[in-house]
C-alpha cells in the first residue's frame, strides 16, 4: 500500500502546530498502524529528521496509551478497538489519511501526537479507591454481590484511561471516564462507606482539570474502545445530587 499521511507536529505545548506531509510506501496491510508509523520514523530518522512521537506501550488494547485521533476519530474508523488494534487493510491503497492528537486543554501537547493525560490521574487519586479496611482476600469474597450488579461494576472497571471519550466529545467531557471509575466501586459493597464523599471529590477535581461539561450525545460511548455505557453518567450524577443534597462532606 501506498498512503499519504497528514502528521500533526508540535515541538511543544507553547509551539502553534502545523500539519506536515508524508508518503508512506511499501506499506503491509498486516500492519498495525503503529508498526506502520514505525516504519516511517524509520525512514525519517534514516534521513536524519526527528521521528513523530506518539504514545505507546502494550500494543495490545490494554494500556490505552495510543491516543490517535486518525481521520476525525478517536482510534480510527473501527470501532471497539484501540489505535494499536488497527491495522492497516482498514485503509485503501492511495488514501490521505488525517493523524492529530487528542485535542482538549485538559490534555496539553508534549510533542507531535502525544499529550499530556496526568489529569486523569489526579482524578483517580482524589477519590477512586476504597480506603477503608475489607478484610483479607478471602473475607472480601465472602461478601454475596448478585451476579448482574458484578457484571455491570467490572464492565465499568474495563476502562483503560485512554481518553478517547474526551476527545470525541465537543466539549472535551470526561463525564464517561469519572462515572466509570465512580461507578466501579459504588457497585459494590465495598465502595460503600466512601460513595458519596468519593463522587464529590472526583466531580470537583474533574471541574479543576479544565474538562467541559457532558454534552448528552453519546459520542463517548461510541467511540469507547471498551463500551463502557452512558448508564454510568446517569448513575454519577444521581450519586452526585444525592451527595450534594443530603450527604455532602467536607473534601480537601
Amino acid at each position: 500500500m501506498n498512503l499519504t499521511l497528514n502528521v500533526w507536529r508540535q515541538k511543544n505545548v507553547a509551539d502553534k502546530g502545523r500539519f506536515v506531509t508524508y508518503k508512506a510506501d511499501d506499506i503491509s496491510p498486516d500492519m498495525s498502524f503503529l508498526e506502520m508509523l514505525d516504519v516511517v520514523n524509520e525512514r525519517l530518522v534514516k534521513k536524519g529528521e526527528d521521528p513523530i512521537h506518539f504514545d505507546h506501550d502494550c500494543r495490545e488494547g490494554i494500556c490505552g496509551m495510543c491516543s490517535l485521533y486518525i481521520n476525525g476519530r478517536p482510534h480510527g474508523p473501527k470501532r471497539g478497538i484501540t489505535t494499536c488494534q488497527l491495522h492497516m487493510r482498514s485503509f485503501h491503497d492511495g488514501e490521505t489519511i488525517t493523524i492529530e492528537p487528542w485535542r482538549a486543554e485538559a490534555f496539553p501537547v508534549i510533542k507531535d501526537l502525544a499529550t499530556d493525560r496526568t489529569a486523569f490521574d489526579r482524578i483517580q487519586e482524589a477519590g477512586g479507591f476504597v480506603s477503608v479496611n475489607t478484610g483479607g482476600i478471602p473475607d472480601a469474597n465472602e461478601i454475596p454481590i448478585p451476579k448482574v450488579i458484578a457484571d455491570e461494576a467490572f464492565n465499568s472497571a474495563t476502562c483503560i484511561q485512554c481518553g478517547a471519550c474526551v476527545a470525541a466529545c465537543k466539549n472535551a467531557s470526561a463525564a464517561l471516564f469519572v462515572s466509570a471509575k465512580i461507578s466501579q466501586l459504588a457497585l459494590l459493597p465495598q465502595g460503600q462507606p466512601e460513595r458519596y464523599r468519593r463522587v464529590q471529590a472526583m466531580v470537583a477535581q474533574m471541574d479543576a482539570e479544565g474538562f467541559g461539561s457532558c454534552t448528552n450525545t453519546g459520542a463517548c460511548e461510541i467511540e469507547c474502545p471498551k463500551g463502557i455505557s452512558l448508564t454510568n453518567i446517569n448513575r454519577m450524577r444521581r450519586d452526585y445530587f444525592t451527595a450534594k443534597f443530603f450527604k455532602e462532606e467536607e473534601i480537601n
